[in-house]
């Protein structure tokens, strides 16, 4: 399993310390991950930099869709400019048709403000009805990689799926396997699938919120935290050597 590179997904400065101590190679920025992460705050950029490993910043102004305005991108234009500001390495796009295609006009726009920085496709890619249409979208605009669960909840069930992506990748893109993957899961991805990384939250069930706030609307019922143990853990799964059959 060496040579897989293993992305941590964090949203607040203690997830982003953890990630870095637990050894990720690469973060994703994000705030507010139960609603599947959204655009990181400009303190939370600032402090993630300068990082001592790449970090991505997510560009999703709110939950919901993938269907974005014009006012929309130049929210996401000024976020893409704070993430560059920060001095972090890459930013995460997605954007989506009514029908679930891929936005390629928004893309294009999306991709041209973040030139000369790395870019991700996340998992509005999971809705598109076409995933080769998709690909050749994500190829022309020059993304480095694809953040997919293969159309699944998981990335572990749909792993025909994805080795089919990686098919129709051929090596012009990476396909980053997502969502569901932790230390019981990946041995359904690796070694069977031809990957050089991976995304997870390498997170835990931190302590109850206080009842009061859940009441009031101000926090959810679950509170998860980056764990450094559990990446330390994925880090040495990822490291350790294939069994011969």
């Amino acid at each position: 399993m060496s040579g897989i590179l293993l992305e941590v997904c964090v949203d607040d400065p203690d997830g982003l310390e953890a990630a870095v101590a637990g050894g990720a190679d690469r973060i994703e920025l994000c705030s507010a991950l139960g609603a599947g992460g959204l655009t990181p705050s400009p303190g939370l950029m600032a402090v993630a930099a300068p990082p001592p490993v790449p970090v991505y910043a997510m560009i999703r102004p709110r939950a919901g869709d993938f269907i974005y305005d014009r006012a929309d991108l130049e929210v996401m234009r000024r976020d893409i400019d704070a993430a560059r500001h920060a001095g972090l390495a890459g930013v995460v796009l997605g954007a989506s048709l009514a029908d679930g295609r891929l936005d390629a006009r928004m893309l294009t726009k999306l991709a041209g403000h973040a030139a000369g920085m790395g870019l991700t496709l996340h998992r509005a890619f999971d809705l598109v009805p076409d995933f080769a249409e998709a690909m050749e979208i994500a190829v022309d605009l020059g993304f480095e990689r694809i953040l997919t669960s293969g159309g699944a909840k998981t990335a572990p069930e749909a792993v025909d799926t994805l080795e089919r992506l990686i098919e129709l990748a051929a090596g012009r893109l990476s396909i980053m396997p997502g969502s569901g993957i932790t230390i019981d899961t990946i041995e359904a991805l690796v070694p069977r699938l031809a990957i050089t990384e991976i995304h997870s939250s390498c997170s835990i069930a931190g302590p109850a919120n206080d009842m009061r706030l859940i009441e009031m609307g101000f926090a959810a019922p679950e509170r998860r935290r980056t764990d450094a143990a559990k990446i330390r853990a994925m880090r040495a799964r990822l490291d350790a050597p294939v069994a011969k059959a």
